[in-house]
Parts: structure tokens; sequence; C-alpha cells
């Protein structure tokens, strides 16, 4: 029983956890525009003379402006989402796991907005097309991309959300048993 209470503690925790997050997930904003930003700008000042005012790139009079969406604050977030809401996972795997998915996640964002950017500088035909391709596909296969391979290298075994909400089912499955065998004495 006693392990039983730990993990639910342990639940209550980590969607508690991700609550507090969501409920300030501007946080991600402000953090990832910085370390994408100067990345951003410094790839670009290796094959152009760019100037750099706030989240805006200025080459050749082309303004490449990196707006919350560029950011992809909500892919973190929900990165974020999947490590929590999987049990089972140590601290310093869990640690690892968030390290490793945040990681991947900026510099994929790093290049795709650097690609991004020179097609726009170059004129690039087709940069609206790829630019919303990138935005609404490309986003989301490089978080699920992520995870999977989060999972694998890590060796993850437990299910986001299902897992728990199997545990406290068959918990709370047990724990109607017993009261009604002691109901029954």
């Amino acid at each position: 029983m006693k392990k039983e209470m730990k993990s639910v503690w342990n639940i209550i925790f980590r969607y508690l956890t991700l609550i507090l997050v969501g409920l300030n997930s501007w946080i991600f904003y402000i953090i990832f525009t910085l370390v994408t930003v100067y990345p951003v700008y410094f790839l670009l000042s290796l094959f152009y003379n760019p100037s750099l005012t706030s989240n805006i790139i200025l080459i050749n009079k082309i303004p490449i402006e990196i707006i919350g969406s560029c950011i992809a604050g909500s892919a973190y977030y929900l990165l974020l989402i999947l490590n929590l809401a999987t049990p089972g996972i140590k601290m310093k795997k869990r640690i690892g796991v968030f390290i490793f998915s945040f990681l991947s996640l900026l510099v994929l964002n790093i290049l795709r907005i650097f690609i991004l950017s020179l097609m726009l500088v170059s004129g690039f035909s087709l940069f609206d097309i790829t630019h919303k391709l990138f935005w609404y596909i490309g986003s989301t296969i490089f978080v699920v991309g992520i995870w999977f391979l989060s999972v694998k290298l890590f060796k993850i075994k437990e299910i986001p959300f299902y897992s728990d909400i199997m545990f406290l089912l068959n918990n709370s499955r047990k724990n109607n048993k017993k009261t009604k065998r002691s109901k029954r004495n």
C-alpha cells in the first residue's frame, strides 16, 4: 500500500507541475526566443551581412521576423507534457530525456528558420508553400519524431497518460475489492 500511495503522489506531483508550467507557458517563449534568434543570426552572418534588432534580422532590406510561432513554445510544452505524463522514469533519466528532447527541437528549429531564411533572401519561388508546410506539418513531425527517438534511446516502456490511467483504474479496482471483502467480514 505504501508503494501505491507513493505512485499516486508521484502522479499528482507530475500533473500539478504540468498545470503550473502550462499557466506560465510564456516562459518557453522568453527562454527560447533568445536561444533561437542569436544562433539563426550567427548562421546567416556566415553568408550575409545581417543586422539584428530585437527579433528581426534584416538582410538586403528583407526583414525576417522571428515571431512566437517560429519559436515553437507550444512544441516545447508538448514535449514536456509527454515527458511528465509518462510514469516509471527515474529522475536522472527524466532529466536526460528532457534535455535531449529540448535540445533536439532547438537545433531542428534553428536549422528550419535558417533554411527558410536562405530561401526567402534568395527569392525561392516556393518559399510561401514551404514555410506553411514546415509550420503546419513539420513542427508536428519534429515533436513526434523527437518523442519516439527519446523513447527508443532512453528505453522508455510506459505510455504517456495511458499508463497513469491504467494504474489508477487497477488500483481503484483493488481498493473496491478490499472494501467489499471487509464489509462481508
